[in-house]
């Protein structure tokens, strides 16, 4: 284990500051422990009902049309900025 923590002391010591934010934010992520559960617990998936697939289906085709929503409007209607 001191070899795997010293491993991973020289790699952080090699990144330029811009990485290390990142690197910082994951760690905490990690050692958080409500993170920690929320990525731990098991995937609960629901089973669709034929309205919520025809729903789906009618989007996706939608979008294949190309009649999405631009991200910039999206961004707008929620008073957003990128």
């Amino acid at each position: 284990m001191a070899d795997t923590k010293e491993h991973a002391h020289e790699l952080i010591d090699r990144l330029p500051p811009t990485q290390l934010s990142a690197v910082v934010g994951l760690l905490e992520a990690m050692l958080d422990p409500v993170s920690r559960t929320i990525a731990n617990a098991p995937v609960e998936e629901e089973e669709l009902t034929p309205e919520t697939a025809a729903a789906l289906d009618r989007a996706r085709a939608s979008l294949a049309r190309g009649e999405g929503i631009p991200h910039d409007e999206i961004l707008r209607e929620f008073g957003l900025k990128k």
